[in-house]
């Protein structure tokens, strides 16, 4: 596959719509909506949430695969072979994203959670506000990380194939890795709900993006553009009426306890600012391009969260503490990774000083 074909996918992805650029305003919005629409009507969302499978909840299910497979469409997993040209990168990548991310949140949910903030927060959710945050950070980013990326002018084949690596990984790891860090953290979660959650939101999703994918490219480079154009909204949108719903369970959690978002978002902020730094620093110190460093560093700083507010959702209920946490996520992912933007930017001259002399 050629350069042009591998780039056009990210230049198609990279341009950052309304509904991306305030997701923050959207999702304040979702809450405020959500909370209202509970309190006013709690017969109907009570029946929604009673319309589950095996414990998914068939709404959400439907909702989350019109979230995804839109992004998924977007990976070329063919760009794998790529991965060699910045091994570095790569590593570095990997690294930050599966051997430090998910660890560092384990470590700073015990902290914060069970600690710094337990006497603040309700005692029965303490547990399911860290397992929340495991699948927060246990979920690498998918789609936005092409945003970010363009927006600092990083090397397209190199987000595209550190991206396609990222979900192939996550396919196999990622339930080993949740079911290991809750479990020492000792919360039990049923192994057949968490197998079911991967192949529901990862394994058939990224199936079918893929199969849909292919017949596309058949017809040309056009209608693939033309396409991901046209079905862009669905994801925003149905991550926002994801949330209305959510949010219409956990209104009464959040009136009697309204400080506990800004909680939730101290662990994944500082979890953001720690990982984004330090691939930022390790690609610095091995000599690879800035051109890599960013979309490196910003990959292991965003996080996959529509895959993990479903699962939060899948293996914990609507008014768990898990799906706010995972929400949590969303609620800042977008002013913070463009502060990250900001400052990887900022500091180039500085970079390619220190980068050239780590040859």
């Amino acid at each position: 596959m050629n350069t042009t074909t591998l780039a056009a996918p990210a230049r198609a992805a990279a341009s950052m719509s309304v509904f991306e650029r305030y997701l923050t305003v959207w999702v304040f919005l979702c809450i405020v909506v959500g909370i209202a629409l509970g309190q006013m009507l709690p017969v109907p969302f009570q029946a929604v949430g009673r319309m589950e499978v095996a414990r998914v909840n068939i709404p959400v299910g439907l909702l989350i695969w019109v979230m995804i497979i839109p992004m998924l469409l977007k990976v070329d997993f063919g760009a794998l072979h790529q991965v060699k040209q910045h091994w570095r990168g790569i590593g570095v990548t990997l690294f930050v994203n599966w051997a430090v991310k998910p660890f560092s949140m384990a470590l700073l949910g015990w902290v914060f959670i069970r600690h710094v903030f337990a006497p603040y927060l309700p005692t029965e959710q303490l547990d399911s506000y860290v397992a929340g945050l495991i699948l927060l950070a246990a979920a690498p980013c998918t789609a936005m990380v092409f945003v970010w990326s363009r927006l600092t002018n990083g090397d397209p084949l190199f987000t595209l194939s550190q991206v396609a690596l990222n979900d192939t990984i996550m396919v196999f790891a990622f339930a080993p890795i949740v079911a290991l860090l809750l479990g020492l953290s000792s919360i039990t979660v049923p192994w057949d709900t968490l197998l079911t959650s991967v192949v529901l939101y990862i394994v058939i999703p990224v199936l079918i993006a893929q199969a849909w994918r292919k017949a596309l490219l058949a017809r040309g480079q056009g209608a693939f553009n033309a396409t991901l154009a046209r079905i862009g909204p669905w994801s925003i949108t149905a991550l926002l009426a994801t949330l209305v719903l959510l949010f219409a369970f956990q209104g009464e959690a959040i009136l009697k306890q309204p400080l506990v978002i800004a909680m939730l978002a101290v662990p994944i902020l500082i979890q953001v600012f720690f990982n984004s730094g330090l691939a930022y620093w390790l690609n610095r110190r091995l000599g690879e391009s800035h051109r890599v460093a960013c979309p490196s560093a910003l990959i292991g700083a965003s996080n996959f969260f529509e895959l993990a507010v479903a699962a939060a959702i899948s293996l914990f209920g609507f008014e768990s503490g898990a799906a706010l946490a995972t929400v949590v996520g969303v609620l800042i992912e977008v002013p913070v990774m463009l502060l990250v933007v900001r400052v990887v930017n900022r500091s180039k001259g500085w970079y390619e000083r220190t980068a050239r002399g780590a040859r």
